[in-house]
């Protein structure tokens, strides 16, 4: 939930917020069962979340990179439950760069939890400010052995899907979905950015300078689309 602060400072003002971890990712923990999640498990748990709430009507879901694909599956199964999407930071497949980092990494002898952050921030967050990328290597210093295995085991599933199309049709989306990309993204190439757009029946496509794939982590002035994008949205 880290990321999304700087968001709800912002808007919490305006907006009903409804912030989660997925277990194993922050503060989350797995209670019974697998530990392990494939995305129809994420799906159900995105969907217990927003049920619990008992938010009636439709809503608009923000999500970010890999969260991008679990609200687009979330948006095929429930079509009539969303007004809007907003994705930051997705494509339909993990480019090389992706690829290689996630494939080094689950090859790090003992699984070196400062050499992963490291190669996080290295990788696609260089632009990150300071404090943010302290917080990135105190989250993976503190990891559990299970938790730390889960990030991993998350990665793994990252690769699996070479394809979006694979595992969620993006075409039997309904919403008006804004997609917001930093040109600077190094883990999501633009060519496949504009693709997804293409496959979207309602897409918008946001393109912004100067920014990596962290967005308004990086420039705070970020915020400033959001609150446009969601004006539009009500």
């Amino acid at each position: 939930m880290a990321m999304w602060h700087s968001f709800v400072r912002r808007f919490s003002r305006s907006y009903r917020i409804i912030l989660f971890d997925f277990p194993n990712q922050g503060g989350g923990r797995v209670v019974s069962g697998s530990p392990y999640l494939s995305l129809g498990d994420q799906v159900d748990i995105l969907t217990a979340v927003i049920d619990a709430t008992g938010v009636h009507g439709q809503l608009s879901v923000c999500a970010a990179s890999w969260g991008g694909v679990v609200a687009l599956a979330y948006a095929v199964r429930y079509p009539n439950r969303l007004k809007s999407l907003i994705l930051a930071s997705i494509g339909t497949r993990a480019n090389q760069k992706m690829v290689d980092m996630i494939t080094r990494g689950l090859a790090t002898p003992g699984f070196d939890r400062l050499k992963v952050a490291e190669s996080i921030i290295e990788n696609f967050g260089r632009d990150l400010p300071a404090a943010m990328k302290k917080r990135i290597v105190g989250q993976f210093q503190r990891m559990d052995p299970e938790a730390f295995d889960a990030f991993f085991q998350h990665g793994s599933t990252v690769l699996s899907v070479r394809e979006l199309a694979a595992v969620v049709d993006v075409a039997k989306v309904q919403c008006k979905t804004i997609i917001v990309y930093g040109e600077n993204d190094t883990v999501v190439d633009l060519e496949d950015v504009k693709f997804l757009a293409s496959q979207l029946p309602r897409s918008e496509l946001r393109l912004i300078k100067d920014v990596g794939h962290f967005l308004h982590l990086e420039r705070k002035e970020l915020l400033d689309v959001y609150e446009e994008i969601l004006a539009l949205a009500i």
